[in-house]
């Protein structure tokens, strides 16, 4: 009779106990939701900066192929002075057909693919392609918070990327001069772009 009251005793948790495990799964549950964002903003730029290197590399290899940067303004390679472009807004999805071998582009007349990139979800992280069954081309390409990447070109090139601003959309940022380039791809790493700063930036230099 002992040994089976014993018996009872050990297979309940007192409420004390019960108190303390609920607790302690509170805590963790509130280290994990103050954790979370943190950790997922991580990602995103580790993501974005895969992405920027990803075209920079691109726009290097064309040029080592081609003698000379893709020109999105047109086949006809005619931009003589540094341009910023919007992975998001004429001409960059042309730029980025170039880099990926795509259209009819004569600059690059091997349809080499420079630029390898996966599809977009939800207009995020990625390209977007054309609804277009006859050929492939791009329409836009994002970074993962839902913003263009931008590309700054050396179309004089004097190998400098001098002056130039890195505000988009009400960014408040400065200017930046970057020597012995011929690319510089960035991304704000915000969700609206007026609340950029220098230390959203994701960047390749």
């Amino acid at each position: 009779m002992q040994r089976t009251q014993k018996l009872n005793h050990l297979k309940g948790f007192t409420l004390i106990e019960l108190m303390v495990v609920i607790a302690i799964i509170a805590t963790l549950a509130a280290t994990s939701f103050a954790i979370g964002p943190g950790l997922m903003n991580k990602a995103r730029k580790v993501s974005a900066l895969a992405s920027a290197t990803g075209i920079s590399q691109a726009v290097e290899q064309f040029y080592t192929e081609y003698s000379a940067l893709p020109d999105a303004s047109g086949d006809s390679g005619d931009s003589t002075s540094d341009l910023t472009i919007s992975t998001t807004a004429s001409p960059g999805p042309a730029l980025l057909d170039i880099l990926s071998g795509f259209g009819d582009s004569t600059q690059n007349a091997r349809k080499i693919r420079f630029l390898t990139a996966k599809e977009a979800k939800n207009n995020r992280d990625g390209i977007v392609f054309n609804n277009d069954a006859s050929q492939n081309s791009v329409r836009s390409m994002y970074d993962p918070w839902g913003q263009p990447f931008y590309i700054r070109l050396d179309y004089d090139y004097d190998e400098a990327l001098l002056g130039f601003n890195l505000g988009q959309s009400g960014a408040s940022l400065p200017n930046v001069n970057l020597r012995q380039r011929r690319v510089a791809v960035y991304s704000l790493g915000v969700e609206v772009p007026s609340s950029a700063k220098a230390t959203t930036l994701v960047k390749t230099w």
